[in-house]
Parts: structure tokens; C-alpha cells; sequence
């Protein structure tokens, strides 16, 4: 068994001890992965551990070579017994590493715990020792575990594998349980809020049931709702059978939140559908490409579209089935949906398989040029989903059946290769898919979303609305209007104007974002005054707004449309 020791008594210092005790060979080799399952970046999660030593048991020091940027070599001669010490510097508030302070102990093990490269078999066990001032912290994650004395709690894991995917928290929390399908769920939440926990309880009962039901099997025997209420922080990350959720406190129900969710409130909970939908779809159904985990370097695929995407429909389509919100809701957040794409220029130039492939260095590394030459495979990647499964029930099936037949075939050692769902809908429907499947996922040719959601019972209007003014994106300063965008080709772009310049005036006025809306509306040529770094630049722009497309939905048929939006079929 492979042993950790983690002590959290210089949470100040925003510094974890971790020892680590195990049976070393001769010239054994230790690792840290790189990057994290489910979020698709190289971390490089090594930065941030610090002094590593290794010593026997009687304490003789035993020589530690840093050989790589994630490797350690022992200088070892024979087979023994031995201990490995280290701290690791833990700040990241997200969900993806750790964060250590007076308020909160949250720990992903893959950035923390060492690992025995080559040999992840082994059962693991990790002993917590929390400092007498947080000892009144209570522990939530999804493995097992036990609480020797207060402040003093033990985990175990089958093997090394199954500990980097399961993060803990230290923390003051609320918790509450319920029950799904017979399965035993608990909700922790850690941070300030003042979180109506029973409409909680109520909704994600009604989401997690939902989400089982369609599977008709649920590939864990518990599971672990962790979440952090923080000001402004918002994401999540799936593992086995628990989620890490950091959101606003202001997304959480209140005491009188309403029959209808709030806006804010949907937020939250399209989060918790979307993690707890991982649970099948990226935790059990993977591209095969990533059976096993190569933690060490980037693995490309370009499917992403289909685990991240196929998410991102059903996450919203699962609140509006579970009746946690209204069709006229969920009709809105698909309109969101459909306007983000159609405002994103860069599918024009960027495939969604293209963009899935490239989420190594594009999705998680946004900048000023994201939005004119590439696009989301999370946002068209649902769409996509959208258009099959609305042709797969015009012609007798759905994506559920897609969905149930990737859990079969994962549950016998089939994992999704490139033609997977290619094979899904043909064999399900008996005609051809090839052609379409290659346009909306390899070309940048647009969806056909009005067409597909008229057949279904929706009618799509398009109309177009003002934005963007001489096609630049600005957040006003103190010091001017600071260009935070340029769309490609718009008149800001042709004028020569950048992303980051400050313009100070307009047609020698103070800018302000008032200002640049007005004279964007005139056809006329326009002076600019822009600070570009530290020299200042005139530029002539010819105005104009650049209108962008945004739709609007309708029922049309009231019984198709309910076939679609509120049956599992």
C-alpha cells in the first residue's frame, strides 16, 4: 500500500507537508501528472512542489534527482522501505488543484501526491492531519474514508488512478442527503451563503432521478456533491462518482425562490446536470484514445465536441424533462444557446472537430482573437447534438438511444473511436448519416437549426440587433474606452485599431461608451485618439455598428414540441 501523510499546519503559508511512504525498487522512478481528467491543459502541476528529500525509515537520507519536469529518480541500490518528503505550495481556487487557507483545505491529489511511475495498481491510503485550529473542519469526497480522532481522518483508494481523479475538502460546511434511484447522494457546500438547502435537495433529487432513468443504471453506488460559494468563481469538474461546483453565491435558491428557478439559480443547477451527467458521459463513455490516462503529455482527439458538447445539450434539456423548469425556460436557454453561435465569427473558420482537437492550446488559453478564429465545442458541440437528435426522431429514434447504446458498449470495453456515432445513428435508423455528420462536425458550413426545430414543432425567426459599435468590444477606464475585441474585418479592424488600445477621444471628445454608440450610428468619417502601450495614435474610421444575428423562438406545434422537450424516449 502506498501511505501519505498530509499536514495542513502552514495553511497560512498556503503550504501543504505531504510524506510518502512505500516499497521502493532499485532507481525507482516517482511522478506527478501534468494535467488533470476532465480539463484538457497541461498544468504542469509540479510548479509547485518544493524540497523534495527521501530517507529510510531509521532516517539515512537516500539521494533524489529532479531528472524531468514531472519525474523524481531515487539513488537506490536495493529494494526497501521508504519515505519521500515534500510541501506544495496550494492557492488555486478553481477546481482543478489546491487551495489551502483559515477557511478551506480543498486538495486534488493529482497536483499533490506523488505517484510510483509505472506501478498504479497499488491501493492507496492518505491520512489528513488537520491543525487543532481547523480541527472542527468537517470532510467531504468521494472515497471512502473514516475519522480516527477530530481533525484526524483517514482515505483509501483502490489504486493510484482512482486517488488523482477523487479531490477532498476541509471545511466548515451545510450538507444535506437524498435519494436518487436508491442510490444515497450528498450535497456539501462550504463558503458563506444563505442557500435555500431543501429547494436544493428537491431539484437535484428530481435532476439526478432524471439523468438515471435514462440510462437505466447508474455506474457508482453513492455520489458527492462538493461545492465552494465564493463572490464570483463559477465551474466544475466531474471524477467518478462526485463533482467539484464553484459558483456565486448569488446562483444558490434563496428562501423564497420561486416554482420558477431564477435565472441565476438555472446557472447553477444546468452546472450540477452537466457534472452529473459526466458521470456516464467522459467518466464511464471515453474516446478510446484516453483508455488509459496518458498523464504525462497532451492526448489529441477530436470528439470533444461529443463528451463536452452532447454534455452541454442535455444539461439544459435534463432541468426542463426533471420539470425543474418551465419549457418556456428552457426555449430561453437554448436561445442563448443559438445566439452565442451565431455571434461567434469564428465558426466560420474553425470546425468543431478542429476545435476539439485544438482545446490543448486554444479552449482554455482565450484572447483578444478567439472569437473571430475559433469556436466552442461546447456551445456547437450542442447544437450538433441538437441536430441529431432532432433527425433521429424524425426518422424513429433519438440521442437517448445514441446515449444508452455508448453506456452498453463502455460497460463491455468499447469506447467511442471517430466513426462511433456515425455507426450509432445508421444503425439505429437504417439510412445513410455519413454526408450529414460530415458537414455539421468537419465544415464550418452552418447548422440547420431552423429547419430541424420547425419539423420538431418550433419556429425559428431571425432577427438582428445592434452590437459591437465600428465592430470593437470596449469596457470604459478612467483613462478612455479600453478596446477589449476586435471582430475581423469590421471597420475598427480596417481603420487599424487593436485590441488592448485605449481611445481617449472621439472627433476630439472624451470617449465614452455613450459616445462611441452615437457616432457609430452616423455615416461619416470618424477621428480617433488611441493610446497604443505608450504612444498615441490618430486613426480615421469610416462609422458603422456591425449587427449581429440573434433569434427568436416560438412554438409552433405544442405536441411535437413537448414529444421533444419533455420525454425520455
Amino acid at each position: 500500500m502506498l501511505h501519505y501523510r498530509i499536514v495542513f499546519d502552514d495553511y497560512k503559508q498556503h503550504l501543504v507537508r505531504v510524506s510518502f511512504t512505500f516499497v521502493a525498487q532499485p532507481e525507482q522512478v516517482l511522478w506527478l501528472p501534468t494535467w488533470i481528467p476532465g480539463s484538457y491543459l497541461i498544468r504542469e502541476f509540479a510548479k509547485h512542489v518544493e524540497s523534495v528529500r527521501a530517507h529510510t525509515v531509521d532516517g539515512k537520507s537516500i539521494p533524489i534527482n529532479k531528472f524531468e519536469k514531472n519525474k523524481w529518480q531515487l539513488g537506490l541500490t536495493e529494494t526497501q522501505e521508504i519515505t519521500v518528503s515534500y510541501q506544495v505550495y496550494a492557492y488555486d481556487l478553481s477546481v482543478r488543484g489546491a487551495y489551502v487557507d483559515q477557511n478551506l483545505l480543498y486538495v486534488n491529489p493529482s497536483c499533490v501526491c506523488l505517484g510510483v511511475l509505472e506501478d498504479d495498481q497499488q491501493a492507496c491510503q492518505v491520512e489528513l492531519v488537520l491543525p487543532e485550529s481547523l480541527a472542527h473542519f468537517t470532510l467531504s469526497t468521494g472515497l471512502k474514508h473514516i475519522c480516527d480522532t477530530k481533525g484526524h481522518y483517514r482515505l483509501y483508494a483502490d489504486n493510484y488512478l482512482q486517488l488523482i481523479d477523487s479531490p477532498f475538502e476541509c471545511a466548515v460546511q451545510d450538507r444535506f442527503t437524498f435519494d436518487a434511484e436508491g442510490i444515497e447522494h450528498t450535497f456539501t457546500i462550504s463558503g458563506k451563503h444563505q442557500a435555500n438547502l431543501q429547494r436544493l435537495k428537491t431539484d437535484l433529487t428530481k435532476i439526478c432521478t432524471t439523468e438515471i432513468q435514462m440510462f437505466g443504471h447508474a455506474p457508482f453506488n453513492d455520489y458527492v456533491f462538493m461545492t465552494m460559494a465564493t463572490a464570483n468563481h463559477y465551474g466544475g469538474l466531474e471524477h467518478p462518482n462526485s463533482t467539484s461546483l464553484i459558483a456565486p453565491r448569488t446562483d444558490l435558491p434563496v428562501t423564497d425562490e420561486k416554482d420558477e428557478p431564477s435565472v441565476a439559480y438555472q446557472r447553477f443547477l444546468g452546472l450540477c446536470s452537466h457534472e452529473y451527467f459526466h458521470s456516464w458521459l467522459v467518466k464511464c463513455i471515453r474516446p478510446e484514445v484516453l483508455v488509459p490516462y496518458n498523464l504525462h503529455q497532451e492526448t489529441y482527439t477530436s470528439l470533444l465536441w461529443v463528451f463536452e458538447g452532447f454534455t452541454s445539450y442535455y444539461d439544459d434539456l435534463i432541468l426542463r424533462r426533471s420539470g425543474v423548469i418551465s419549457q418556456e425556460s428552457y426555449l430561453t436557454l437554448l436561445k442563448a444557446q443559438i445566439d452565442r453561435y451565431l455571434q461567434n465569427a469564428g465558426r466560420q473558420v474553425q470546425s468543431v472537430a478542429e476545435s476539439s482537437f485544438d482545446t490543448w492550446i486554444k479552449f482554455y488559453r482565450p484572447d483578444e482573437n478567439t472569437n473571430n478564429a475559433g469556436t466552442s465545442y461546447y456551445n456547437k458541440g450542442a447544437l450538433v447534438a441538437l441536430c441529431i437528435d432532432l433527425s433521429l426522431r424524425l426518422e424513429g429514434s433519438s440521442l437517448d438511444d445514441v446515449m444508452r447504446q455508448l453506456y452498453r458498449n463502455a460497460q463491455q470495453g468499447q469506447q467511442v473511436h471517430e466513426q462511433t456515432i456515425l455507426h450509432c445513428c445508421e444503425t439505429l435508423t437504417g439510412n445513410d448519416w455519413k454526408q450529414r455528420l460530415e458537414t455539421w462536425v468537419n465544415s464550418t458550413q452552418d447548422l440547420p437549426l431552423a429547419e430541424l426545430l420547425a419539423q420538431c414543432g418550433v419556429n425559428v425567426e431571425l432577427e438582428q440587433q445592434q452590437s459591437l459599435p465600428l465592430g470593437m468590444k470596449v469596457q470604459e477606464k478612467p483613462e478612455g474606452l479600453l478596446v477589449q475585441q476586435v471582430r475581423r474585418d469590421s471597420v475598427a479592424a480596417q481603420a487599424g485599431v487593436s485590441a488592448h488600445d485605449v481611445v481617449i477621444a472621439i472627433d476630439h471628445l472624451k470617449a465614452t461608451e455613450k459616445l462611441l454608440a452615437q457616432y457609430s450610428e452616423q455615416q461619416k468619417t470618424v477621428t480617433l485618439h488611441v493610446f497604443r502601450r505608450d504612444e498615441l495614435l490618430t486613426l480615421q474610421v469610416h462609422s458603422a455598428d456591425l449587427k449581429i444575428d440573434t433569434v427568436k423562438l416560438t412554438i409552433q406545434n405544442a405536441e411535437k414540441a413537448k414529444a421533444w422537450l419533455s420525454e425520455c424516449v
